[in-house]
């Protein structure tokens, strides 16, 4: 995607039984509450099996955690986007029963919010009714939205729109309508230069430098298809230039010069080529300047004759400057606290990496494509959807501009967008050619719903998920003895982002707390394995060869690991943090910060952003707010500190050098 934010889970809170009687929820029947600091509020909700029940809390002067608790006292969902106005909660039952929304306040707030059910129905039971229901939170005159659509054979089975293209003008969205697809344009620049190889205007293995002379040498050779893969070790420009003080989500325009600028300034690279899978728009900026140079055209035409319209994509096209006007389109929107909806522009310079405009139509067109490989041919598109190898010999997950894995069973092409406001999915499954496509110009658009759509439609096909392992299915979580867990109390730093989880027990509960963000209760589902079913995540604990407990994998989307960290956490006082007090300077961003000594604690500071406390995660390392995630503080040989290098996801290591 193009907006590039690494994120453990959404906060999660834990909660303790509540006996005394509650107040019951109705449909349409909003209560007024109160908070005070610590407290909370709890409501009863009635529900039988397999109900879809959707609502909002409505902060009025107090920050609201909403979790949802069922008759088994498990946690069904815990919901906290926005601090102001409407946090919404969605949610399914599974047994009939007693279900518990509790209401706490964030950070021990205080103040007044009411809850509201807007709706509590059976699941509908043909897929059509299920999307609905997956929609109504965007399905008003209110609401920017999002269309649905299914794709069977190549042909749309399904479509349908849900919400607004346009608040000001009161313009609904329909299936015609034509939105920003985000990264979801890769696999339209990757496919354009495996048309130029076809023709022997370029290769695939071909130095970047051939191309783009102005790249430095950095030792190794970085060719076109390690931007392919998103295994160059360049920098990934979007959280660079966050970094460097531009504020993406505010509109700050970028000029795609800028971005060829940032990788002449990169110092060296970031991963040897070839060797890390690290997704990079950067490398999709300069395949999208690479084909400009070699065609002699401007990319959005050279897409339009040699792409979109032999495919007959005829409302396609690729946005050079996100000024340009496109009829028919939607305007992209994010929520903004208690103000409501306000409009956010496209990311500029996003050609290559992002920036189409497209329909559901249209897309379902180049579905067909991936399958006939009518345009093209068919080696191209297998190259496309082949696992690129890395130099270890292990495979990614991702092709030429599409990421490949299993869904349930069946094989996936697929690749998610995001651009400042809009979203989009394009899932495909070639082994029964059938897809589900969404588009959505509202930032808060989940890519989950796109799963859900395929779950919806194409249940027949899928594998039912195993939630329990066989393993598991001997296991009681009942007989689990408190005790058991203390071998596992402790932290361990995960691999690659900064981020620590930290293990803690207080009485039977076992609880897990992500760097900069409140703890959840874990439940145990084999030996050394636990459930976060709040994050949709699970954790496995492993032992070594001396028995001891040393390391942990996190699946949440994939496999991280993390290994424990020895002794007592670092807690300098006062004086000592005072020493990383100073300015400093990144000659590669053109940037300065500030860290200021305040109560006792650090405290980033830039310009433009809003102050960011700095928390420790060990030695002379702390984590920060966006856009500034890690920074590591360098010394000299002599002990002083001399800066710190800043790290955020994608883009690692850039150096600040202390400037007082």
């Amino acid at each position: 995607m193009l907006r590039a934010v690494v994120m453990f889970a959404s906060l999660l809170i834990a909660m303790s039984p509540v006996h005394a009687a509650t107040p019951a929820l109705t449909v349409d029947d909003e209560l007024a509450g109160a908070l005070t600091a610590g407290g909370k509020a709890v409501y009863s909700l009635d529900l039988g099996s397999e109900y879809v029940v959707y609502g909002a809390a409505i902060q009025k002067s107090v920050d609201c955690i909403i979790t949802v608790t069922g008759p088994d006292r498990a946690e069904v969902g815990v919901f906290d986007v926005s601090g102001e106005g409407p946090d919404y909660f969605q949610f399914q039952s599974t047994v009939e029963g007693s279900y518990e929304i509790t209401i706490t306040p964030f950070e021990d707030g205080a103040g007044e919010f009411s809850i509201v059910v807007h709706m509590a129905e059976a699941l509908a039971e043909d897929p059509e009714g299920k999307v609905d229901q997956m929609m109504v939170r965007y399905a008003n005159e209110s609401t920017p939205g999002a269309i649905i659509a299914v794709i069977d054979g190549g042909e749309v089975s399904f479509e349908k729109a849900y919400g607004m293209a346009n608040l000001s003008h009161g313009i609904p969205l329909a299936t015609t309508t034509i939105t920003n697809i985000g990264s979801t344009s890769k696999q339209f620049t990757a496919f354009a230069i495996n048309l130029l190889a076809q023709e022997g205007k370029l290769s695939i293995d071909d130095d970047v430098r051939k191309y783009l002379p102005e790249v430095p040498d950095f030792g190794e050779t970085v060719t076109i298809g390690h931007l392919l893969s998103h295994t160059s070790g360049y920098r990934e420009f979007l959280n660079g230039i966050a970094m460097g003080g531009r504020m993406l989500d505010e509109g700050d325009y970028i000029d795609r010069d800028e971005i060829l600028a940032l990788v002449v300034r990169q110092p060296e690279l970031q991963n040897s080529p070839g060797a890390e899978w690290n997704y990079c728009n950067t490398g999709y900026s300069l395949l999208a300047l690479i084909i400009e140079r070699v065609s002699e055209q401007d990319f959005g035409v050279w897409m339009k004759e040699n792409v979109f319209d032999p495919v007959g994509m005829k409302h396609t096209q690729v946005r050079m400057h996100r000024s340009s006007i496109i009829k028919n389109s939607a305007q992209g929107y994010v929520a903004f606290q208690s103000l409501g909806f306000h409009e956010v522009p496209d990311i500029s310079a996003s050609a290559g990496a992002g920036g189409i405009y497209t329909t559901v139509a249209d897309l379902a067109l180049w579905m067909k494509n991936l399958h006939t490989g009518e345009v093209g041919g068919k080696e191209v598109i297998e190259r496309m959807t082949t696992a690129y190898v890395l130099t270890d010999g292990e495979e990614s997950s991702y092709g030429m501009g599409l990421a490949l894995d299993e869904f349930q069973g069946l094989r996936r092409i697929q690749h998610g967008g995001a651009d400042s406001a809009h979203r989009a999915s394009f899932i495909y499954f070639p082994e029964i050619d059938k897809g589900v496509i969404t588009l959505s110009n509202n930032g808060s658009f989940s890519s989950r719903n796109a799963n859900k759509v395929v779950e919806a439609f194409f249940a027949e096909y899928l594998t039912p998920v195993e939630t329990v392992a066989e393993a598991e299915a001997e296991f009681d979580a009942a007989n689990y003895e408190p005790e058991e867990f203390d071998e596992l109390i402790g932290r361990f730093e995960l691999e690659g982002i900064p981020i620590i989880l930290t293990f803690t027990r207080e009485g039977e509960i076992f609880y897990c707390e992500a760097t900069g963000q409140a703890k959840t209760t874990i439940v145990p589902t084999a030996d050394l394995e636990f459930n976060i079913e709040v994050a949709n995540a699970a954790i496995n604990f492993h032992r070594g060869d001396d028995g001891e407990v040393s390391s942990l994998t996190l699946h949440q989307g994939g496999g991280l690991t993390g290994h424990r960290m020895a002794g007592e956490a670092w807690a300098p006082d006062a004086a000592e943090m005072a020493t990383y007090t100073g300015r400093y300077f990144s000659q590669e961003l053109e940037a300065f910060y500030e860290i200021v000594l305040e109560d006792s604690g650090l405290v980033l500071k830039h310009r433009r952003f809003n102050d960011s406390k700095l928390k420790i995660k060990k030695t002379d390392i702390f984590t920060a707010g966006f856009p500034l995630a890690e920074l590591s503080f360098v010394r000299s040989d002599e002990g002083l500190l001399t800066g710190f290098e800043a790290s955020n996801g994608r883009t690692r290591g850039i150096l600040f050098e202390r400037v007082d």
